[in-house]
């Protein structure tokens, strides 16, 4: 690991990767992540999945197997994704190990289509958690108002989840007592707490470019010097939050049983804006028990010229608070901005999702 990744460790982030491919994993690609860069998790969605069966051989055999079979689309995504996740789970069960369970952990998206249907994404969760069979498993769930109640749901049987597709501070509230309610149930159903685990995904990039784009349009001069602000404050306000949280007796009660706190996850860290510095999301969100998914990109570029100024979190709430003030004096609506962004990467999730769908019937019939 270089000097500027062990900095970034020493201050409490722990980086994961947000990319998996059976390519990465055959080819050893994931491997030396983990040994040289110090990559300590995965996260994967719909989009990495397509990108992934679309773009090489490794998947043809099983394909081909699942077409003989007369296997359909949907179950086809379960078996291929779960492989691929399993595989991963595999390779990180070291980092699982050495860090106690901590970290180690590879996450599985519940099929994004199911986002306003909490049975459905419950039912989903126990068979991605049953399928893939790993201690180091986060299933992922979004964290719509209907996915709330599966988040707790989920947690009280057991399963480990990675609440995806955080944007507003209320929703992360939410959140939070979702996962408390989760784990006071499985309290109360005898499971060990400090086996699961749990984060919270809370969406940075993607709040600065709905913002900016608001921004250039109102376009004036007190709205321009406020683009590229918003996604960091919003971030570290929700790192206040966790704190608020966290020294609760509600959690503490918890963490007394075991319970380990469910870390805040800097989630869409690449940066959109070229324009802006490529290692932003990583070095301005730099505070204990974070984890920054990162694409291998942006990985790359912390590795090479971000710069870790220590923690750059704390004492800068009152500053964020300030800049989402301003925003709504400016004109832009942090309530819409946050309620847009959820309802579109819900869609954005389930639009990949089909086209992921879309690949692999191409591919299921060409192995047929």
């Amino acid at each position: 690991m270089t000097a500027t990744l062990e900095r970034l460790t020493a201050e409490g982030v722990a980086p994961w990767l947000d990319d998996l491919s059976r390519e990465r994993l055959a080819g050893g690609g994931l491997s030396r992540l983990v040994s040289e860069q110090g990559v300590v998790g995965i996260t994967s969605n719909p989009t990495i999945f397509d990108k992934a069966i679309g773009s090489g051989r490794r998947y043809d055999a099983q394909l081909a197997g699942l077409a003989r079979r007369g296997v359909g689309v949907p179950e086809a995504a379960r078996l291929v994704t779960a492989y691929d996740v399993r595989w991963a789970c595999d390779v990180l069960h070291g980092v699982y190990e050495a860090t106690g369970g901590k970290d180690g952990r590879v996450s599985i998206e519940v099929d994004p289509r199911l986002a306003r249907d909490t049975e459905a994404t419950l039912a989903e969760a126990r068979a991605l958690w049953w399928l893939v069979d790993r201690p180091n498993l986060y299933v992922k769930i979004p964290a719509t108002r209907e996915g709330l109640g599966a988040i707790s749901a989920a947690l009280a049987e057991g399963i480990s989840v990675n609440v995806t597709l955080i944007f507003s501070l209320d929703r992360y509230d939410q959140v939070v007592d979702a996962f408390l309610a989760g784990m006071e149930e499985a309290r109360s159903a005898g499971h060990d707490l400090s086996s699961m685990a749990s984060v919270a995904s809370f969406f940075v990039s993607r709040v600065d470019t709905e913002t900016d784009n608001r921004l250039d349009k109102l376009g004036s001069s007190q709205a321009q010097a406020l683009r590229g602000r918003a996604a960091i404050a919003n971030a570290r306000l929700a790192y206040e939050h966790f704190e608020k949280a966290r020294s609760g007796e509600r959690w503490r009660s918890l963490e007394r049983a075991g319970m380990r706190p469910q870390r805040p996850l800097w989630a869409s860290t690449g940066v959109k804006d070229p324009s802006y510095d490529d290692t932003r999301y990583v070095v301005e969100l730099v505070a204990p028990d974070v984890v920054n998914t990162m694409p291998e990109a942006t990985l790359r570029a912390v590795e090479d010229h971000g710069e870790i100024r220590g923690d750059t979190v704390h004492s800068r709430y009152a500053e964020s608070q300030q800049i989402l003030d301003d925003l709504e004096v400016a004109g832009v609506s942090y309530h819409d901005v946050v309620t847009t962004l959820e309802e579109e990467g819900v869609d954005k999730f389930a639009a990949s999702w089909s086209e992921m769908f879309g690949t692999l019937e191409k591919e299921l019939r060409t192995g047929a």
